[in-house]
């Protein structure tokens, strides 16, 4: 499409869409004025793109049908091997469905997406592939990944295959799924308010969110720039210490990589924690919202560390509490921006952009009544809070997430890990058809509490299981000191051992 310059009148809309007041005179000097661009645009839109790179050939997969589906947690399966040799060799991969891989279809859950293929591979799949791993199918995920419940998903809820009737734990259910069911042997998750920890918790599996920057998010759709991770989730720590050596590392294109420190994560398996300090934060235990058999069983795992030679001791955070509310300041008005006016891409620092994705999602307004009661609410306040207070609250929880990152590295100064229930209660039941939003939205985003701070501070945060209650699988969760990945992996692997 030939770049135009508008017509006088559009130039009049624009300018009183932007509440400037522009003359017809006005808006036709601004024409002539403007024509020197249309050559150097016409340019732009002539010139090649950079598409990520492609390196192994692929099928496009095909959509299982329910008989081999039974968790619903494939959304395409398809088989792309990797190099023939690796640390990831004879592994099978799930990949959540918000990440890019060439000539298979993503959908990130949404309907309006339905029928997008991505034209290149985000950064982790080519590592996955470099290191010898099979990618055996993208794995369902919620609504573009705003929920942490089964409830959104466009291609229908995914089942836990170790509770049935309720949810694996969102938004990257389909890979808890699979996991559980042991359809593959690792998967990847995103996590941008705990959808790592939460399908690691509710599933009774572990999931790890890296530091934020450690592994690159360069071609996977995300919600806000600034709290966008990825990483991996596994039946055991080994497993996620495996695939974080796979896809860890700088990549030159991710602007939110800034000095990467990496480590050999394997070798942090199999060590003791004698002597290592863990605080067990206070403001953790007893929410609101707690269920008292999670708190118990995670407490349960206290004196087993000590046992295990750690000094455990209670520490208060009171700025944790806080976490959460700073995130919901933050995560809706950036995802509103992410999502609605940056077109699924974001406008932020140096990175790859996915022309195809922009087109795919232009129109969304013709059809934002598919969206689901997440979408629609967090997108009604996200516009709301830009619209009529400016960015402000967007901008003072970036300014206060500063706050937050110092009260855990103060305590994290005196301790190596913080210890914590991941979430404050087990899986919940699936909502019926036609829930209500207020049904929806409490199974989605009550759980956050403990994971979300460290989506805005970037801390290295593992959930391990540690127990059940109900019948149900708890979490314990780990947090570490940025980049300090081979502790948090340290402990957890000791923690499992035991």
């Amino acid at each position: 499409m030939a770049f135009e310059l508008p017509s006088n009148e559009m130039v009049r809309r624009l300018g009183a869409d932007l509440g400037m007041d522009v003359s017809e005179e006005y808006a036709r000097e601004f024409l002539e004025f403007a024509q020197v661009f249309v050559p150097d645009f016409r340019l732009v839109e002539r010139l090649p793109d950079e598409p990520l790179p492609v390196k192994y050939p692929r099928t496009p997969g095909y959509r299982p049908e329910p008989a081999d589906n039974p968790w619903n947690a494939w959304y395409v399966r398809t088989r792309i091997q990797g190099a023939a040799s690796g640390r990831l060799a004879g592994k099978r991969l799930a990949i959540k469905d918000n990440v890019c891989i060439a000539g298979v279809p993503m959908m990130n859950g949404a309907s309006i997406l339905e029928g997008y293929v991505p034209d290149g591979d985000a950064t982790i799949v080519t590592r996955i592939l470099d290191a010898g791993g099979e990618i055996v199918g993208k794995s369902v995920c919620e609504y573009f990944s705003f929920s942490g419940g089964s409830a959104t998903s466009a291609t229908g809820p995914v089942i836990s295959p170790r509770n049935p009737g309720h949810t694996p734990g969102g938004s990257t259910t389909g890979s808890a799924a699979l996991l559980v069911a042991g359809e593959v042997d690792l998967a990847i998750g995103a996590d941008q308010a705990g959808s790592i920890r939460i399908p690691a918790s509710f599933s009774g599996i572990v999931g790890l969110k890296p530091t934020f920057g450690l592994v690159p998010y360069t071609g996977i759709m995300g919600l806000d720039y600034t709290i966008d991770h990825a990483g991996p989730m596994a039946r055991d720590v080994a497993g996620c210490a495996l695939l974080l050596e796979a896809i860890a590392g700088e990549d030159g294109i991710d602007g939110r990589q800034r000095n990467v420190r990496l480590a050999p994560y394997t070798e942090a398996l199999g060590r003791d924690i004698a002597g290592l300090r863990i605080g067990a934060v206070r403001e953790s235990f007893g929410l609101p919202e707690s269920h008292p058999g999670t708190d118990a069983a995670v407490r349960a795992a206290i004196p087993v560390l000590e046992e295990l030679g750690a000094v455990v001791e209670e520490v208060s955070i009171p700025w944790h509490r806080h976490g959460m509310p700073l995130w919901g300041a933050l995560a809706n008005e950036g995802t509103f921006h992410t999502l609605m006016g940056a077109h699924g891409v974001g406008r932020h620092g140096i990175g790859a952009y996915p022309l195809s994705l922009i087109t795919a999602l232009s129109g969304w307004r013709a059809r934002a009544n598919e969206l689901p009661h997440t979408l629609k609410a967090g997108m009604l306040l996200g516009y709301h809070l830009d619209r009529h207070y400016q960015g402000r609250f967007y901008a003072k929880a970036q300014n206060l997430r500063r706050r937050l990152r110092r009260e855990y590295d103060q305590a994290l100064a005196k301790y190596d890990l913080l210890l914590m229930p991941t979430l404050p209660f087990p899986t919940l039941p699936i909502p019926p058809d036609g829930a209500s939003l207020a049904e929806v939205l409490q199974h989605s985003w009550t759980m956050l509490a403990n994971t979300s701070p460290f989506d805005l501070t970037g801390h290295p945060a593992i959930s391990v299981p540690c127990g059940e209650t109900d019948g149900k699988p708890v979490g314990l969760m780990l947090v570490g000191r940025h980049f300090d990945e081979m502790t948090v992996l340290r402990a957890a692997h000791a923690w499992e051992r035991r």
